[in-house]
Formats: C-alpha cells, structure tokens, sequence
C-alpha cells in the first residue's frame, strides 16, 4: 500500500481493507465464507486497478521527460563552427537534425535509470 501514487488511492484501498473489521462480525456463520471471498477479490481487484493507473502515469511521465531532455538538447548553444555548419544545412535538413538531437539527447539512458525507482514491485 505504501507504494501507490495517490494519498487517496492509499485511504480508499485502506477503508476497503478495514471493511471486513466491520462486516464480518454481523455476518452470520454459514455467510462469512462467502464474504471473506468476495473481499479478498475486491481488494485484490482494486489494487489490479490502481497498478494499471499507476503503469499509464508512469508512461505518461516518461514520455514527458523524454519530450523535457529533447528540448533541451535542442536549445543547447553549438559552439560557432557547428553552428556555420547547421546554418547551411538548416535549409536542407532541419528535420533530420532534430531527429538526431533526439536520437542523441541521452533521454532513453535517463529514462533507463530512473524507470527502476518509480515502477511498483
């Protein structure tokens, strides 16, 4: 539990797991089988949920880190001969030196190291 996300993710996966404090003593005998079953699946049920939510924000923010290093590196200064060299081939493949700059930007080696730190276990 200490590991989701969200501070409400953490109550409300709480309050699910304290919910059987509270059913399972008015339950009568021959229904508190049934009752522990279906509250095992539920909690197990709505952690599954709050894993997949956390997996899409993860990949959300990586892509946005990513975007973050690229721009970056893209805005970086070029020292003055790497710049006449762009300058004149800015006209022909501007395209392609951004690509490299992404290609280069060391995001996919910033994302490799931090990913391992944020995804649950």
């Amino acid at each position: 539990i200490s590991s989701l996300l969200l501070e409400s993710w953490k109550d409300e996966l709480n309050e699910e797991i304290d919910r059987i404090n509270w059913e399972l003593p008015v339950t009568p005998t021959l229904g508190k089988t049934g009752l522990i079953r279906r509250w095992i699946i539920s909690v197990i049920d709505r952690m599954e949920h709050y894993k997949a939510e956390h997996n899409r924000l993860l990949k959300e923010h990586m892509t946005q880190l990513e975007l973050a290093v690229w721009k970056a590196k893209l805005d970086e200064k070029d020292d003055k001969s790497t710049m006449k060299v762009q300058s004149k081939r800015a006209k022909i493949d501007e395209g392609s030196a951004r690509e490299e700059k992404r290609i280069t930007s060391g995001a996919d080696i910033i994302i490799k190291n931090v990913l391992p730190f944020l995804k649950l276990g």
